[in-house]
C-alpha cells in the first residue's frame, strides 16, 4: 500500500512572543484547543490540519510536510538547492529538519518514528 501522506503538508507551526494569548484568541475565534508540550510549546487540536504555537519571536508561520523517508527528502531538497537552516534532529515521536526554499520560505519536513 502507498503511503498517501508522503511529501504532503502535514502540520503549521505559529510563532508568538505571548504564546497563551495567541492561544486565547484561536480558542475563541476559532474554537481549537491545544495540548501543552512544556511551556513554550502547545499542539492545535480541531483545526483540520496538525499544528503548533510556540513561545518566541514572531516569524511566518513554518509549514511542515510530511515524509516517509527523512534521508531522501533531505536529499532531494538539498539537491535543489535549498538552504539547511536546521540539521535533523529529534523530538518526543519524530524527527525532522528545517530549510530555505530558493525564494525565501522556509519550511521543514518531519517523519514519525517508527511504532
Amino acid at each position: 500500500m502507498t503511503d498517501t501522506t508522503h511529501h504532503q503538508l502535514d502540520y503549521v507551526e505559529f510563532t508568538s512572543p505571548e504564546p497563551q494569548a495567541t492561544r486565547e484568541f484561536m480558542a475563541d475565534v476559532f474554537g481549537w484547543s491545544f495540548v501543552d508540550y512544556g511551556p513554550d510549546y502547545a499542539d492545535i487540536q480541531g483545526a483540520g490540519i496538525g499544528g503548533g504555537v510556540e513561545r518566541g519571536t514572531l516569524r511566518a508561520p513554518l509549514p511542515v510536510i510530511n515524509s516517509n523517508d527523512l534521508d531522501a527528502s533531505l536529499a532531494a531538497v538539498k539537491a535543489a538547492g535549498a538552504k539547511i537552516t536546521v540539521d535533523i534532529f529529534s523530538f518526543p515521536g519524530g524527527r525532522r529538519f528545517q530549510f530555505l526554499a530558493p525564494g525565501g520560505t522556509e519550511m521543514a519536513v518531519w517523519t514519525k518514528e517508527p511504532e
